[in-house]
């Protein structure tokens, strides 16, 4: 069972394109329509708890789907199953780059790549921030955040535990 859960998994991973919420369609068609391991119901649940959990949609269902046909082992074999194709494949184009690092055309590509990285980033900010509401306060204390980490040597980590716990203080003492 295990061994099946792990190629299930494999190849949902492996044949599947567009990021976890493309997976979804063709989780709920493998595990519950054709091999009937879970129901409509628990695969719901699933979904629900996926999406509540820190890291990836679909690593995050494959490790419920696991876990709820044979526990631990069968949330590592689903879990490997679908990650190891994107594992793989990342490493075969590692590989091949690694090979044509000092390649001045492998070089120029890059060069043009990184403007074009900075401006999707800055691109999917600037949509968040219009989307968002966003006054004031808010802004002072982004930039504040942003600065800490720029010239300060403290974890980004940090900087979000204690934007929660600032978060908390100021609700409850604007309570009182």
């Amino acid at each position: 069972m295990l061994w099946k859960m792990f190629i299930t998994f494999f190849k949902i991973g492996a044949f599947t394109f567009g990021g976890g919420y493309a997976m979804i369609p063709i989780i709920q068609e493998e595990v519950v329509e054709k091999k009937k391991w879970i129901n409509d119901e628990e695969f719901l649940d699933a979904i629900a708890l996926a999406q509540a959990s820190p890291g990836a949609l679909a690593v995050n269902t494959s490790i419920y789907c696991g876990y709820r046909l044979k526990g631990k082992l069968g949330a590592l074999a689903c879990t490997l199953g679908t990650v190891l194709p994107s594992f793989i494949i990342i490493l075969i184009i590692a590989m091949v780059f690694y090979q044509f690092r000092s390649n001045p055309i492998i070089d120029q590509i890059f060069f043009g790549i990184r403007p074009a990285i900075v401006a999707l980033i800055v691109s999917a900010v600037y949509k968040m921030l219009k989307k968002s509401n966003f006054g004031k306060d808010k802004l002072l204390i982004s930039l504040g955040a942003l600065l800490i980490m720029v010239f300060t040597d403290i974890s980004p980590i940090w900087i979000v535990i204690g934007g929660a716990v600032g978060s908390i203080i100021v609700n409850k003492l604007r309570k009182y």
